[in-house]
């Protein structure tokens, strides 16, 4: 995600690298994207912003998939907008610092307005959404995706049932139950409080293969996002129990690899 990720939550997650970003959820938000953009089905030439686009998974798909007239991406990492201007070249996108909550954009500039794992990270979403709106010109289509933390993101799921096994206070932290907007339900409800029509939610689910165990687990080492910040928070000795643990639950093939699913929520509407 502005990815917001965080933009000012309490529990400081930790978003700066783009470098340990991707190979924890980057690689995998890259797969969600391009369902998320053909499902939008929107025309080329038009114009596009991109709220939270961390590291440029969901831009550099859009850049590629739709032929947009100009693309604008805005985060509040400047280690991620970095990161973002560094692998897209594209003389169509532009890549800023800022905040979802206040927009340094002006009314009514965008066609579409999307948000890639994004929203929950807002600590005011209905403010959030609220500046979509207002940068969205009129029949525009606005959307986000989230991760299904409470179910099918089962990486991150896989995690956080192993770290609450081990130590029950670690729940307060879990993703999950963190995060009750990334359900279907409560994305519905976000967008037509927000005043947008023929709103639609819909799961995208894609293939999480790891080569092994340590694809698996050293990304969760990075310290970035709320379950590296997580493990790296712990003891040599803890953390060794969870990585331990961890590797007990996994669906190994018999090559070593691991075979999961990562699920997202999308959901979109009009302006």
């Amino acid at each position: 995600m502005v990815s917001g990720r965080d933009m000012a939550t309490e529990r400081k997650d930790v978003w700066a690298s783009g470098d340990a970003y991707e190979p924890y959820v980057g690689r995998w938000s890259r797969l969600v994207a391009r369902d998320f953009v053909d499902w939008l089905a929107v025309p080329s030439d038009r114009r596009w912003l991109d709220i939270g686009c961390g590291t440029g998974a969901l831009s550099q798909t859009i850049l590629e998939r739709t032929a947009p007239q100009a693309l604008s991406g805005i985060d509040p990492s400047e280690g991620f907008i970095a990161h973002a201007r560094q692998i897209i070249g594209d003389k169509r996108s532009e890549f800023h610092v800022g905040d979802a909550q206040s927009l340094p954009v002006s009314n009514q500039a965008f066609d579409v307005v999307v948000s890639g794992l994004v929203i929950n990270f807002v600590p005011d979403m209905a403010k959030a959404v609220s500046e979509m709106v207002r940068v969205t010109c009129p029949s525009g289509t606005l959307a986000a995706y989230v991760w299904d933390y409470a179910g099918e993101m089962q990486m991150m799921r896989r995690f956080w049932d192993a770290a609450v096994a081990l130590n029950p206070a670690a729940l307060d932290k879990d993703e999950g139950r963190r995060f009750p907007v990334c359900r279907p339900e409560k994305l519905t409800a976000l967008f037509k409080d927000a005043g947008l029509a023929n709103v639609e939610v819909r799961a995208i689910d894609v293939p999480t293969v790891f080569k092994n165990f340590d694809d698996y687990w050293t990304p969760f080492l990075g310290g970035q996002a709320p379950a590296p910040g997580y493990c790296m928070s712990l003891s040599e000795e803890h953390r060794a129990a969870l990585r331990d643990r961890i590797r007990s639950t996994l669906p190994f093939q018999d090559d070593g690899s691991v075979h999961l699913i990562a699920r997202a929520w999308a959901v979109r509407g009009i302006a």
